[in-house]
């Protein structure tokens, strides 16, 4: 059984769906001599901000835009919060710490959580920047990790200016990435294990 089996597919793995080639460091390969960096990327609310502060983001934003080096893909994807992990996460960080909280009070908030998520999900946003390369031969990667480098400075320097902070994800990162996003259901139950990123690696690289 393919390790990236989409959950409504019988037999077309997540890989051949979305045609990856290899995975060299933090740079996907794709067919036809193509390659892209995956950047995450933080968030601001305009809404939040004042008429001349958002004026000044809007400006700001499409000089951005216009001093691009290449195109860009923006893509927002949205999941569930893994509430148990959150709890988990939550009860060791007050073991941890100096206060003393009753065991009781920790057991009803936990409980008074599950409830709230079982009527209501909880949802989180999370931003990517899909940064492509494409070359008419077969380049060596150091030519595309310098391509794709000098692409991601520009961008970089130009979200910042309006508060925007980025970061590359490994490859290991966008293996994960996709697994989730392909897999949404079977992820809740199944994350991925220190050993399965390591299988998964061994076969995109």
């Amino acid at each position: 059984m393919p390790l990236l089996k989409k959950s409504n597919s019988k037999a077309t793995s997540s890989r051949h769906q979305i045609a990856i080639k290899g995975v060299e460091g933090n740079i996907l390969e794709l067919p036809n001599n193509e390659f892209r960096l995956v950047v995450a990327a933080s968030a601001i609310n305009i809404e939040l901000k004042s008429d001349a502060e958002q004026d000044a983001i809007i400006d700001t934003y499409q000089r951005f835009l216009n001093s691009l080096p290449c195109t860009i893909q923006i893509v927002e994807y949205i999941k569930e919060i893994d509430i148990e992990k959150y709890l988990e996460g939550y009860e060791s960080r007050l073991h941890r710490g100096k206060a003393k909280i009753n065991k009781e009070h920790i057991e009803q908030y936990k409980k008074f959580v599950r409830g709230l998520v079982k009527t209501n999900k909880i949802l989180t946003k999370q931003f990517y920047i899909v940064i492509p390369y494409k070359h008419k031969g077969k380049p060596s990667i150091d030519v595309v990790q310098d391509q794709l480098n000098m692409y991601y400075k520009i961008i970089e320097t130009g979200l910042k200016k309006i508060g925007i902070h980025t970061r590359q994800l490994s490859g290991i990162e966008m293996l994960e990435l996709f697994y989730n996003f392909y897999n949404p259901e079977m992820a809740k139950f199944q994350p991925l294990r220190a050993q399965t990123i390591e299988m998964l690696s061994k076969q995109y690289i």
